[in-house]
């Protein structure tokens, strides 16, 4: 009996905890339905001594333009979901979190991508992360990171914002779809020339007999044999002018081919030389020496699609011919060898130039 009493007071108890916590849900969803946002506060979470990309001044002008009801609103009608929307679409924010305290503060945190370098070139205006995504300079950005100008034409739009290996393959789909497209045109071209050879070994068939059944003499067959060879040399010659017609038509449509090819490997190259652009910059950025020494970075393209780099460096009034990305330490080694043992001696204002493109030397010019 006294089990049994200890079971129904322990069910008892748990269904007053049970009625206790479902009363205190329903008491605070009362008062949070009643509860307006009273301020909103805008943190950007990662912003640096480098600067930063968004203010929270920034996020108000957009939230106020946008007509997304925030102060003053229930705290369950807000639409936290648009809002962040509405900030995560700018290109420089890579995450946002917007949420109601129970006090009624509207909480949005923001994290800003954090750029390597800015893209000054051809016409572009653009912040690059090491990870190879790029998007539009904010106006009101300010941000303390190396600046690439110059000629150099990278592997996307200047409008393009977003992964930039996402651009090349999407550009890389697109000339695959061509190829293909490209490779149905060529159907055609095989059915005529699967008709032609058809043709061909029909043509071989043909034989002539004597027909002895009409007394046929052999002055009349002969003719006979001769119309067929005349026949057969005009044929051959009609079927082999359709072959090479046929086999024209093809090459045309494989030397497209090959041209779409040629394209999907120039992007492939650009996109290598760009990465290649990224870590050279972050090579610079990781060396104390060089990160406080360059000042500027050149870039170009040469004819032949090669990227090349200039620095501009802040001892002296010379610029480096830095040449190809390639074999970037020995370079920079040889580069600070003749520093020390060169122009500290000579004096920093001695050569226009001073190119380290070729293999063990350093070559200058006044």
């Amino acid at each position: 009996m006294k089990k049994y009493i200890r079971y129904a007071l322990l069910a008892l108890l748990w269904g007053a905890v049970a009625a206790y916590i479902l009363y205190a849900g329903a008491t605070a969803r009362s008062l949070r339905a009643g509860r307006k946002v009273s301020r909103v506060e805008i943190e950007v979470v990662d912003s640096s001594s480098a600067g930063y990309l968004v203010s929270g001044r920034m996020v108000r002008g957009w939230i106020s333009h946008s007509g997304i009801p925030t102060s003053g609103t229930a705290v369950d009608d807000v639409p936290l979901t648009a809002i962040e929307e509405l900030i995560a679409k700018n290109g420089f924010v890579d995450r946002v979190d917007a949420y109601v305290s129970y006090s009624g503060v509207l909480h949005i945190d923001i994290s800003q991508r954090k750029p390597l370098l800015r893209l000054l070139t051809d016409g572009m205006d653009s912040y690059v992360t090491p990870e190879g995504y790029v998007f539009a300079a904010p106006r009101a950005s300010s941000l303390y990171v190396p600046v690439v100008t110059g000629t150099y034409r990278p592997p996307f739009p200047a409008s393009y914002a977003g992964p930039v290996r996402g651009h090349i393959d999407a550009g890389i789909a697109a000339l695959d779809k061509r190829i293909a497209e490209l490779e149905r045109e060529k159907y055609p071209f095989y059915k005529r020339e699967l008709q032609n050879d058809r043709n061909i070994s029909a043509l071989r068939r043909m034989r002539i007999k004597k027909q002895w059944w009409r007394l046929e003499s052999s002055a009349e067959f002969d003719k006979r044999v001769d119309e067929l060879r005349r026949h057969k040399v005009e044929m051959r010659r009609k079927y082999r002018y359709e072959a090479r017609m046929i086999q024209e038509g093809i090459d045309r449509i494989v030397q497209r081919q090959e041209a779409e090819r040629a394209k999907q490997k120039k992007l492939e190259k650009s996109y290598e030389d760009f990465m290649k652009l990224l870590t050279f910059v972050e090579f610079i950025e990781d060396d104390d020496f060089w990160r406080s020494e360059v000042v500027q970075i050149a870039a170009r393209t040469t004819s032949s699609g090669a990227l090349e780099v200039e620095l501009v460096p802040r001892s002296g009034r010379h610029t480096i011919l830095f040449g190809r990305i390639e074999q970037v330490e020995r370079k920079f080694e040889k580069l600070l060898r003749f520093y020390r043992s060169g122009l500290q001696n000579i004096g920093w204002d001695a050569y226009r130039t001073i190119d380290v493109r070729y293999n063990d030397q350093v070559v200058c010019k006044k």
